[in-house]
């Protein structure tokens, strides 16, 4: 039986390349595309697939917080982030929210393939660009994982902080959060006060340092 597989990025083009790669594979099967975070978490629900090959910098809800609600779906999928991020931060993260594998997206076709069949085996794989950032995390010769918004704030507050520098309003953000306005601006003025920071224009300019945001 082919391993069904969803593929979350923003860029259509990356989309459409992956999945010609995996078309050519009889053991594998792109059965979803998603285009956001939030989009990757409904198509994970509704289509079940063994494998989220998850971009980290996604539009509306952003890799690290998909995969934390796929994963409270249903333990058992397996989520791999395949990114241009190769600072040991995302990593962890990636890993703290229930990622199986980790890989660059300079990376040869063959290392995606080999990633998805290492996980669904059971195994973790981790790209080995990464593994020299993760080793200086973990020996003290990196700046440390789980600081800034990943270490201060809770993943609702990310969440409405990624919202808030995309140019969501309060309404529309209450609207897709199923939250009252008043709390969607509360949590504001909760990451305001926890990152030390006044005015609107701070915080995107935070959520773009923190890789919650595209420039």
């Amino acid at each position: 039986m082919a391993v069904r597989i969803i593929l979350a990025d923003d860029h259509s083009i990356m989309l459409e390349g992956l999945k010609a790669l995996f078309e050519r594979d009889r053991d594998m099967e792109v059965v979803g595309m998603a285009h956001t975070g939030r989009e990757a978490v409904r198509l994970a629900e509704k289509l079940s697939p063994d494998v989220v090959i998850m971009d980290v910098s996604m539009p509306d809800l952003n890799g690290i917080e998909a995969t934390r609600q796929i994963m409270a779906q249903d333990p058992g999928k397996k989520v791999i982030a395949l990114t241009i991020h190769s600072d040991a931060r995302y990593a962890v993260e990636m890993i703290k929210a229930g990622a199986r594998g980790y890989i660059l997206k300079q990376c040869a076709y063959e290392e995606i393939r080999r990633a998805v069949r290492c996980v669904v085996k059971g195994e973790a794989y981790l790209s080995p660009g990464i593994t020299g950032s993760l080793l200086g995390s973990l020996t003290g010769q990196a700046p440390e994982a789980g600081g800034g918004a990943f270490g201060f704030l809770s993943p609702r507050e990310r969440e409405v902080l990624q919202m808030l520098a995309e140019g969501k309003s309060s309404r529309e953000m209450a609207s897709m959060l199923n939250l009252s306005i008043k709390t969607v601006d509360t949590h504001k003025m909760n990451i305001m006060h926890k990152l030390k920071l006044r005015s609107v224009a701070d915080l995107v300019r935070y959520a773009i340092r923190e890789g919650l945001v595209e420039a």
